[in-house]
This record gives C-alpha cells, sequence and structure tokens, in this order.
C-alpha cells in the first residue's frame, strides 16, 4: 500500500490558517463540515484585501502573481470608510465592503485570506479614524503583509518618535542621527 501523501513543504500558511478556521467553525456547528471541505479544496485562489485609495489598481498589480507559487491572487480592494468588519474570538470574520465603482453600487461580503493596507488608518481630521478596522483585524488574526501592530502604532505620530528617540538611545547620535523635537502633552505646557 502507498504511503499517505503528504503536504509539500511549500503548502501555504494561508491554506493552513484558512483550513484551519474552517475546521472550527464546522466543529462549532456554525458551518456545514462537508460543505467546508470540498469548498477548500476547490479554491485555488487567495483573496487579498488591499485597503488604499482607488488611484492604484491592485489587481493590476497582481495579476498573474501567486502565493507560495500554486495559489492565484484575487484582490479585493477598497478604503477604510467602504470597509465593516466582524470578528469573533474564535477566529471567525468577516468583511463587508460598499464601494462606487464605474457609479454602480458594489456590495460585498468575503472573508480575506490576507490584507495589504496602505492608506492612513487615522487622520484627526472629521470621520477619518479607523483603528477599530485595525483592531478588529489584529482580533480576528487575519495575515497582514504590512504588520497590523505597526500600523496601529503609526496612528500616533508621538508615539512613533518615542520609538526612535529609544533607537536613537540605544545607537548614539553617530549612526542615528535625529532631528530635535519636545513633547508637550497639551497646548497649556507649551506656551507656559
Amino acid at each position: 500500500q502507498p504511503p499517505p501523501p503528504q503536504q509539500s513543504t511549500g503548502s501555504s500558511f494561508f491554506s493552513s490558517l484558512s483550513n484551519a478556521v474552517k475546521q472550527t467553525a464546522a466543529s462549532a456547528g456554525l458551518v456545514d463540515a462537508s460543505a467546508a471541505v470540498s469548498a477548500a479544496v476547490g479554491r485555488k485562489f487567495k483573496v487579498l484585501l488591499v485597503i488604499d485609495e482607488p488611484h492604484t489598481d491592485w489587481a493590476k498589480a497582481f495579476r498573474g502573481k501567486k502565493v507560495h507559487g500554486e495559489y492565484d491572487i484575487k484582490v479585493e480592494q477598497a478604503e477604510f470608510s467602504e470597509i465593516n468588519l466582524i470578528a469573533h474570538a474564535d477566529g471567525n470574520y468577516a468583511v463587508d465592503i460598499q464601494v462606487i465603482r464605474n457609479g454602480t453600487k458594489v456590495v460585498r461580503s468575503f472573508r480575506p485570506d490576507f490584507v495589504l493596507v496602505r492608506q492612513h488608518s487615522y487622520s484627526m481630521a472629521e470621520n477619518e479614524d479607523f483603528r477599530n478596522l485595525i483592531i478588529g483585524m489584529q482580533y480576528a488574526g487575519v495575515p497582514s503583509v504590512n504588520s497590523l501592530e505597526s500600523i496601529y502604532n503609526f496612528c500616533d505620530k508621538p508615539w512613533v518618535f518615542a520609538q526612535l528617540v529609544s533607537v536613537y538611545k540605544t545607537l548614539g547620535p553617530e549612526k542615528f542621527p535625529l532631528i530635535e523635537q519636545t513633547f508637550y502633552p497639551n497646548h497649556k505646557e507649551m506656551v507656559g
């Protein structure tokens, strides 16, 4: 009798994660186990959610590219303001997007296998705080091309500069020069 087939060493981390989530959902009775397995077996693509403004066509950038040489990349692109996310502690999550494409409203719900964040998730402008979506993706364990922790940390510029000061103190001004800055907790301290 031939030995059982083994997974290749190039098998996808994303595939393993996706299968684990599907198996967990199936064991919890959230989905039909046979449907979850057949969907995983038949699918030869990974869904990449790109969060960016529409000036760059990320689908075009990833056309013909593969994950681990075997999975095509299907790109879903939206801005933070067009995204909603629900994440459960068991690893189950869903992303909903509502985008306008060529004057037509497109609504989709899907589970991205991984995400690429190219848009700032926080600005002091009104309605420009999307940190909750970064937290939701971290909560769900969505794999990210660029670290969700770094994206969240970069929401606050003084926090980032504090990290640079730490490197400056370790390496010294010759190896890691920094522009001198002063932190004030509020405007009263600055003028006092």
